[in-house]
């Protein structure tokens, strides 16, 4: 009721993100992020972020690099997915090309109160919220009928093609990823993909960051985790600004052209019992050049109710978490107002 409440009483910023950008001003205390809650502020820690070859993980040492990824990082860039540079280029093309229209072109497909799916910045659920550095265009593309193609840009004229043609691929790609991940923690392959239903739900995000004037108050994205199972991303092939905290400091994640970063999100560290690790990430702002980048969020149907697969628990390890249905709008309240979704569904003691 509270997160209604506020929501109903969103107010938008006398100037957008873009014109702020565009004139050089100071960013408004609303954008100012006050404290840093999670992590060291050292963003130089040099600890690579791992690489998988999907081609290869019908073998058990990738596999095992797979494992060991996330149960520690919680993330990796995905190399050997099928999905050809120039195939990926004409993807961040036109997101491009639709963030380069006129501001009234855009505005056909803003984001309405209240909801998430649309053109522009975060839906406002709490007074204490700080504002990202970006604007955004969220769209479900799965399942099919839960489509509002009154959301989808016209202009590009391909844009839907090009969208649907994506997210096919890319849920494939995850679903296969799935498979794999039971694999390596000697499950039934499906164990993860039944939990996340025959409905699972895939939207697409396109991000964009303009340069802001004061990268050391300011951030594209504060600290978060997902609230997916699984989060796929294609970056911008050459401005880096995602940052993902690993032992406690913040890693910077290189760009490679032909990779995606794969992240899970909170729903599979639930289903792997913890042994999966939901990574803690941010996104940082730079005063020279826009960034773009292209996230895919894979969740289980809402209604679904998720908990920690039965083949991960034991004496030598407890359940962690209990089962849990529309772990989304959990997550959603609790990273706007800064605090760790996780934490709300966690069993607080295993010792009976």
């Amino acid at each position: 009721m509270a997160c209604n409440l506020l929501v109903s009483e969103e107010k938008s910023m006398p100037k957008s993100v873009q014109d702020m950008s565009m004139d050089g001003d100071e960013p408004p205390s609303q954008y100012v992020v006050k404290g840093i809650s999670f992590g060291s502020k050292d963003s130089s820690a040099l600890i690579p972020i791992p690489i998988i070859d999907v081609s290869l993980l019908s073998s058990e040492s990738e596999l095992e690099k797979l494992r060991s990824a996330l149960s520690s990082a919680g993330c990796f860039q995905a190399i050997g997915h099928g999905m050809s540079t120039s195939y990926l280029d004409k993807i961040r093309e036109v997101a491009k090309q639709f963030f380069t229209l006129p501001v009234e072109e855009k505005q056909k497909y803003v984001r309405a109160v209240n909801e998430s799916e649309g053109y522009g910045n975060d839906k406002i659920v709490s007074e204490k919220q700080v504002l990202d550095w970006s604007y955004r265009l969220t769209l479900r593309v799965f399942p099919k009928e839960k489509r509002r193609l009154s959301l989808w840009p016209e202009n590009p004229s391909d844009f839907s093609e090009k969208l649907v043609d994506f997210s096919t691929r890319v849920k494939s790609m995850m679903d296969y990823l799935l498979r794999s991940m039971a694999r390596s923690l000697n499950l039934e392959e499906g164990s993860f993909l039944d939990q996340f239903g025959g409905q699972s739900l895939l939207q697409a995000r396109f991000n964009f960051y303009p340069p802001c004037s004061r990268p050391d108050l300011v951030l594209g994205v504060k600290p978060h985790t997902d609230r997916s199972g699984i989060t796929v991303l294609l970056q911008d092939t050459e401005v880096e600004g995602l940052q993902v905290l690993v032992d406690d400091k913040w890693v910077n994640v290189p760009t490679i052209p032909e990779a995606f970063v794969v992240n899970l999100g909170d729903q599979m560290q639930i289903m792997s019992n913890g042994i999966f690790k939901s990574p803690m990430h941010r996104v940082v702002t730079n005063t020279e050049k826009l960034r773009m980048s292209v996230a895919m969020f894979n969740e289980p149907e809402p209604e679904n109710e998720i908990g920690p697969l039965e083949g991960l628990i034991n004496e030598t390890r407890p359940r962690l978490y209990r089962n849990v249905k529309n772990y989304g709008d959990i997550n959603y309240r609790c990273y706007q107002e800064g605090k760790i979704a996780l934490e709300t569904v966690k069993i607080s003691d295993n010792s009976d």
